[in-house]
């Protein structure tokens, strides 16, 4: 069996125009993206509002996301955030001058976690 390396910094969007979302995995029960921001947000009024549990980390670039009970969260390389499913949620700001890279990992909700 042959594996190919792949690198997650390679192949980044320099298109600020858009937000990208590219699946690394993919089955019936989860789900890893990468996900590239160039200054975009949640659209003002929509949440996230998500059957699954999802596990965030920021690996470049700054993001911010809001939550429906107040809650703000600033996150920089190296921070990750677990969000219960039904936690609605939606990114309020990333870094407009550089690219944000994000790796989001969904899973079923009320699997066991650790902190």
């Amino acid at each position: 069996m042959k594996h190919k390396i792949k690198n997650i910094f390679n192949h980044l969007s320099q298109n600020p125009s858009r937000e990208v979302f590219d699946s690394l995995i993919q089955t019936e029960s989860l789900l890893i993206e990468r996900i590239i921001s160039h200054g975009q947000t949640t659209s003002e009024g929509e949440w996230y509002d998500q059957d699954r549990d999802e596990w965030v980390v920021v690996l470049q670039g700054t993001g911010k996301i809001s939550f429906a009970d107040g809650e703000i969260l600033t996150l920089k390389p190296g921070d990750s955030v677990n969000i219960p499913a039904q936690c609605r949620h939606r990114v309020t700001w990333t870094d407009p001058q550089k690219p944000t890279l994000w790796l989001a990992v969904h899973y079923p909700a009320g699997q066991k976690k650790t902190d």
